[in-house]
């Protein structure tokens, strides 16, 4: 799954960081809020205003390593997330996965990221549960933002923090259906910090060094199953080849422009139900069902690991089922230089294509 991935992205950072600098804090928020409808035929699971809780235990980073100093000394660790969606087809869902603390405004604003593994109650069932139109599987994949004021050690080692969160459950359409959900609202908690703080280390050499790189080409294959619209349609594997040209701005950031061809063999098998069931739409089961797309991208780099944003356009689209423009969010971890493993999700909107496992080779 594309999180048990991010989770071995995340261990491996954790791993080479355990130096005795960082110290130990957790939080504990309550989330209250809305469901996102995201598209009409969810009414039904919009019927009620979403409870939960998130914990998170975190490293908190005082710039040991160069990369903790260039983002303002973040922190890192594991969270749990429990919601109840107040819905009786959408049941309860658990979450646990692991997150990036990001500083801003003399550290009092932070910005969450937080990717897991999420298990839910009420998953569809063509008997029990066929209104359930989200979640196709029990096991799935969970996204998290939080944007929050954020003030530590008021009283002794207690804080409180409160902002604005969004929530995104999905298996990356593994089986149908798959229109996952999406939930924003308010959230407001304590903190507590378990060791003293420390000083920050503040290296002005590395701050201030310049980073060049030329433009550098890349190759990636994408891979894994998806099933399509059609319920129990069956799984089947896909095949995205990309080239692309990346060009470093700075330590921080990149940007890409490529293009890349989706060989889906779900796609495949659906325009010969399509032009089966509908013939008056003029689809015929010989259509091609390959698409060739083209894309721009930027590149987050948080020392080996790095955040993937792309937004893309079928350029080459005989079957025009889906919308022409996509977009990809994903997660790389660079073995070496010039060597990368990682996943990502395809969507159209925020409806899931693909949950992509990537390699990656960079020149």
């Amino acid at each position: 799954m594309k999180n048990s991935c991010l989770i071995l992205l995340f261990v491996s950072t954790i791993s080479f960081a355990q130096k005795n600098k960082e110290t130990i804090a957790v939080e504990i928020n309550g989330l209250a809020g809305n469901v996102l409808q995201h598209a009409p035929d969810l009414g039904h699971l919009v019927t009620g205003h979403p409870e939960g809780v998130m914990i998170s235990f975190s490293k908190k980073t005082f710039g040991e390593e160069a990369w903790q100093q260039i983002y303002n000394y973040p922190d890192y660790g594991i969270y749990f997330l429990y919601q109840d969606f107040k819905n009786p087809y959408l049941g309860h869902n658990f979450a646990s996965g692991l997150h990036y603390n990001f500083y801003f405004l003399n550290r009092h604003l932070m910005f969450k990221i937080a990717e897991g593994i999420a298990y839910t109650s009420d998953p569809y069932n063509k008997v029990t549960n066929n209104k359930n139109k989200s979640f196709g599987t029990r096991i799935m994949a969970n996204t998290n933002f939080l944007l929050e004021y954020k003030k530590e050690n008021i009283v002794d080692n207690f804080g409180i923090q409160a902002g604005v969160f969004f929530t995104h459950f999905s298996n990356g359409r593994i089986k149908s259906p798959n229109s996952g959900i999406n939930t924003y609202g308010i959230n407001i908690g304590i903190n507590y910090n378990f060791n003293k703080q420390q000083q920050f280390i503040r290296d002005s050499t590395a701050l201030k060094s310049v980073f060049k790189e030329s433009i550098k080409y890349n190759f990636v294959f994408r891979t894994g199953v998806n099933e399509s619209p059609v319920i129990n349609s069956g799984q089947y594997p896909f095949y995205h080849i990309g080239f692309y040209a990346d060009k470093r701005l700075n330590r921080k950031s990149g940007l890409q422009l490529g293009t890349e061809i989706f060989l889906t063999q779900a796609v495949k098998d659906f325009i010969y139900y399509y032009a089966t069931a509908y013939p008056q739409r003029n689809v015929t089961i010989d259509t091609d069902y390959k698409k060739i797309g083209v894309f721009v991208g930027h590149e987050l780099f948080v020392n080996r690991l790095s955040l993937e944003f792309q937004l893309g356009y079928y350029v080459y689209q005989p079957f025009k089922f889906e919308i022409p423009v996509y977009d990809r969010l994903g997660a790389k971890y660079y073995l070496t230089k010039n060597i990368s493993t990682g996943f990502s999700i395809k969507t159209h909107g925020f409806l899931a294509e693909a949950l992509e496992f990537n390699t990656a080779i960079r020149f």
